[in-house]
């Protein structure tokens, strides 16, 4: 029973229905395949060309969906050895070559790494208050134009110069589509 748990399934795109499977962790909480679909109306179905960033990976669900959907490059950060180890094999058994692990803490990673991007997943452990200071770091990485997806377990107060695109709940779930107001 506790390995059914530690799946997600591609909800959608050209790996549709394959199934990611990571180790169990404390902090890990895959993206509910609805809110998944919802995030994914919202962004258009098709990234095609786009470069992702999934900060806090986890099971790698939103960076390999947006792959799944056409994305050119994702870059997915985590942590926890184990489970960046999970995201490599992932990405072997999906022969995802546009996906680039990176096992570093997310905060770190925006400190010292250069480069943009189209789209960015912010789903960090809900109690961790990372979401904000991740946020914060944010505007050099972004394109313009770019769409940055937050999940939490309640309300986003996104600070300016961010607006709200789109924002919705499934249970205790909130998120949201957010991008810069320039």
């Amino acid at each position: 029973m506790a390995a059914s748990r530690n799946r997600v399934r591609i909800v959608g795109g050209r790996w549709r229905s394959r199934v990611i499977r990571f180790p169990p962790a404390a902090q890990l909480r895959p993206t509910p395949d609805r809110v998944r679909e919802t995030l994914f109306n919202w962004l258009g179905q098709r990234l095609d060309g786009l470069a992702c960033l999934d900060l806090f990976a986890g099971s790698g669900a939103l960076g390999f969906e947006a792959l799944s959907r056409g994305a050119a490059h994702a870059v997915l950060v985590e942590s926890d050895r184990a489970v960046a180890a999970a995201l490599r094999e992932s990405a072997r058994l999906l022969e995802a070559a546009d996906a680039e692990i990176v096992v570093s803490d997310a905060l770190a990673f925006l400190d010292r790494r250069a480069g943009r991007f189209d789209v960015v997943f912010v789903d960090p452990p809900y109690a961790s208050g990372l979401a904000l200071r991740a946020i914060e770091r944010l505007e050099p990485h972004l394109n313009p134009g770019a769409r940055v997806y937050v999940e939490s377990a309640g309300d986003i107060a996104m600070p300016p110069p961010w607006r709200a695109l789109r924002q919705d709940r499934a249970g205790a779930v909130r998120y949201g589509l957010y991008e810069i107001q320039r």
